[in-house]
């Protein structure tokens, strides 16, 4: 069983208190590590390496070029070292290991992006009337705050982490105190990579750690991924330092399938679109709207391809469906379980997962209910786990009303072969991602944030890298004459 550190001014280095906290693996409930629960006194020296990173060090002096590369060795070693950090995020998450194998390639990919935008980050030229040059330069916000969820912990960590050397700003990370390893494994190589000390800097521990991340005076931003719970308190907490925010958190996604969608692939759609990961996805599709014409059918259909699903180990590759990262996920998802037993009608699930192999960690069954009331507590609180809430539609209108009636606004889906009805959800629909056809494909070219409750602020894409960049506007005279003012 492994013992972390904390990783501060490119170095591992004990905490300054003996509080830890135990890593699980959710598939078995074994202990795997301990970290350390960094207290304030610790975040403090990591704000201080990041500070002084940012101030003084041979980071302020790198070229976007010199940024780049460090990227794209970083991605390379991601590469490298892909087998080994996609069994330890699968032994840390208790998500399959194919899909933690693809989490791992979409790090490498992501890094290699930002690799190549760093060169690529332009300011502006500014006609003005007068005989002089207006200019706009965009320059590094300064230190950032990130914490990190639980549900893809290396790639989360990529999505701020690479936008934010891109920029050339430095970093106090906080990755979930539930899975911690990826990217303290990670760490150990990021002198090999070329980041001088200082520039990540990575504490593990609870909320109280997160907290003080965000109550620091010499942080300039926070980003963060989680709950609107969280997001509300980080945001208050934030205020009183005027910090730069950017928040992605909760959803209740709508799938919403017209009857001229092709019926297969949309089935398929529906289930992949709120069961894979366990359900433990921010985006997932957990209301699914499907028109009353096709109701029942599509309900089977759905039923028939969800008892297919293979819930089991983690690490077996014919495993679809893993266990819940936490006790207190697993005991979450039990809840929200039971409340739908009295809200709507149970198509198939609705307990723990058994089997001689499942029965010592948090394994749930896939669970679908159906004829739910978009008002019933199962259609508008985020459950993060699969639980499936198929409820009837009568026609485009109604639809669309019933997917826009949410609190969240992450992203959505529809599903017809009739692109004009398309093209009008897709301006209707309340969020910041809509996908046609299809649900959950992510390309770190194209911007992800939400709409509402869902959050402030978008990463990936050009988009990614300006939550990370002050706009600084340089007025130059260019006029030999007096001002005037006398």
């Amino acid at each position: 069983m492994a013992s972390s550190l904390l990783y501060i001014n490119g170095e591992f280095v004990a905490p300054t208190a003996s509080a830890t906290l135990d890593v699980i693996d959710p598939s078995t409930t074994e202990v795997i590590a301990r970290v350390p629960d960094a207290s304030p006194a610790d975040v403090h020296r990591a704000v201080q390496a990041a500070r002084a990173a940012f101030d003084d060090g041979p980071w302020k002096d790198a070229t976007a070029q010199d940024r780049g590369r460090v990227l794209f060795e970083l991605a390379g070693i991601v590469r490298a070292r892909a087998a080994e950090l996609a069994e330890l995020e699968t032994r840390n998450t208790g998500k399959p290991i194919v899909e933690a194998e693809f989490d791992i390639g979409d790090v490498a990919t992501c890094f290699e992006y930002y690799g190549g935008l760093a060169t690529k980050i332009h300011g502006d030229v500014i006609p003005v009337p007068d005989n002089a040059m207006s200019l706009a330069l965009r320059e590094p916000i300064g230190v950032a705050g990130q914490i990190i969820p639980w549900n893809y912990p290396l790639l989360m960590a990529a999505w701020k982490l690479a936008p934010a050397i891109c920029a050339g700003c430095t970093t106090v990370l906080k990755p979930a105190e539930q899975t911690p390893l990826t990217v303290l494994a990670l760490a150990s190589s990021f002198a090999d990579a070329g980041l001088p000390p200082g520039v990540v800097n990575i504490v593990t521990g609870a909320g109280g750690t997160g907290a003080a991340i965000v109550a620091h005076p010499d942080v300039d931003k926070i980003a963060f991924t989680g709950s609107a719970e969280v997001g509300r308190t980080i945001m208050r907490a934030a205020a009183a330092t005027l910090k730069k925010i950017s928040l992605e958190l909760g959803g209740k996604s709508p799938n919403i399938f017209f009857a001229d969608a092709d019926f297969e692939v949309a089935v398929e759609g529906a289930l992949f679109g709120v069961f894979f990961n366990q359900g433990e996805v921010c985006s997932a599709g957990s209301r699914i709207l499907v028109q009353r014409s096709i109701y029942r059918t599509f309900l089977d259909a759905m039923v028939e391809k969800a008892k297919t699903i293979t819930v089991g180990p983690p690490l077996h590759r014919d495993t679809k469906m893993g266990a819940l990262v936490s006790r207190e996920q697993f005991d979450r998802v039990r809840r929200y379980q039971e409340i739908g037993k009295q809200e709507a009608k149970l198509a198939m699930g609705g307990g723990r997962a058994s089997g001689a192999a499942l029965d010592r960690g948090y394994f749930v069954e896939p669970t679908i209910f159906y004829d739910v009331d978009n008002a019933a507590r199962i259609a508008r609180e985020e459950i993060f786990g699969p639980v499936a809430c198929v409820i009837p539609f009568d026609d485009e209108a109604d639809a669309l009303r019933i997917a826009n009636d949410t609190d969240y606004g992450l992203a959505a889906a529809v599903w017809t072969r009739d692109i004009f009805r398309a093209m009008r959800a897709v301006k209707s629909l309340r969020a910041g991602i809509v996908w046609v056809n299809h649900m959950q494909p992510t390309y770190v070219e194209a911007p992800w944030g939400g709409y509402k409750q869902s959050g402030i602020g978008r990463e990936l894409g050009k988009w990614g890298v300006e939550e990370y960049l002050n706009v600084k506007q340089v007025y130059i005279n260019l006029s030999e004459q007096p001002i005037g003012w006398y």
